[in-house]
């Protein structure tokens, strides 16, 4: 438990992706889209998860496939660390200030994805990104991981600062979720005895 490595080749994409949920930190991070790069590096960083990415895609389309493929394997790869969750925390939750944004997190390992999303990005690009890909990054990562997940803008102008925001929080609130509590670590989090 704690540990994936993903391997996922498609006509669009291929990616190969290690996680690891009680790491440092420490990330390489190579996805082809820039803005994307510095997001997991800030995502893996803040919710010390060890993290590897290699993308090879289609930019030359848009960015719109390596994105969510990569949203797909890093949801697989939190699936596959978590094994059947015993001993984790289940939720997380923050509100989490970038300069004048702020930001709502809440992640609860559920075993039911689900994304609500409530971000007001006011541009269409950040550089060359298309803003539209987050939602469809967390939608990819929310499907595959089975993670119910809110974001919520509490306040915002800048559109850096609010995605920035954003993947801060996630990550934080998820390191909170993973978190295992000695005293239950061999405990499923549920009264059903699965998630």
């Amino acid at each position: 438990m704690g540990y994936s490595e993903i391997t996922r080749k498609t006509g669009e994409t291929e990616i190969h992706l290690t996680l690891s949920l009680y790491g440092s930190g420490k990330s390489q991070i190579s996805t082809g889209c820039g803005f994307l790069d510095h997001m997991l590096t800030l995502f893996a960083k803040h919710g010390r998860f060890d993290l590897t990415i290699v993308c090879k895609g289609d930019t030359y389309v848009d960015d719109h496939h390596s994105v969510e493929d990569i949203g797909i394997c890093l949801g697989m790869a939190f699936a596959e660390a978590l094994g059947n969750g015993a001993g984790i925390t289940r939720y997380g939750h923050i509100i989490l200030p970038m300069d004048e944004a702020l930001i709502l997190a809440a992640a609860d390992i559920s075993g039911r994805g689900h994304l609500e999303f409530g971000l007001q990005i006011p541009t269409e690009k950040v550089g060359t990104f298309d803003t539209e890909l987050i939602e469809e990054f967390f939608i990819a990562f929310t499907r595959k991981s089975n993670i119910t997940l809110h974001i919520q803008q509490m306040a915002g102008r800048n559109s850096h600062h609010i995605i920035e925001g954003a993947f801060k929080a996630v990550a934080r609130c998820l390191n909170t979720a993973v978190t295992i509590q000695e005293a239950y670590r061999d405990e499923i989090p549920s009264t059903k005895g699965v998630l």
